[in-house]
């Protein structure tokens, strides 16, 4: 089973927790601006998914994965996050990122 994790720089970020592994990561570009980053994920059993709010002073959420939606192919998953690409003619992309805690970049 797959989820999507959503983090806005500055605002909040999603973090996987153990039963959630990273396998994609995408910034959500929005005429030439990230705005946000997914990550697909695998979760291999009902866990809450820690989602911290960056404001002062950070406020954690655990939050049950049971909110998020889920995909039964990785491939389901990019198509639901291709969708976010496509409206009317707007500069609008996902462009391939490291994953979060990757050597050499990532979030």
């Amino acid at each position: 089973m797959y989820v999507i994790l959503t983090s806005k720089d500055g605002q909040y970020r999603t973090e996987a927790v153990d039963g959630i592994e990273a396998v994609e990561c995408y910034d959500y570009v929005f005429y030439g601006r990230k705005r946000a980053q997914f990550v697909i994920a695998t979760i291999d059993r009902p866990v809450k998914v820690r989602v911290v709010d960056e404001g002062l002073p950070p406020v954690v959420n655990l939050v049950p994965s049971k909110f998020l939606e889920k995909f039964e192919t990785l491939e389901a998953a990019r198509g639901a996050l291709g969708e976010l690409t496509h409206f009317g003619d707007m500069d609008i992309r996902l462009v391939p990122a490291a994953l979060p805690g990757a050597t050499g970049g990532g979030h």
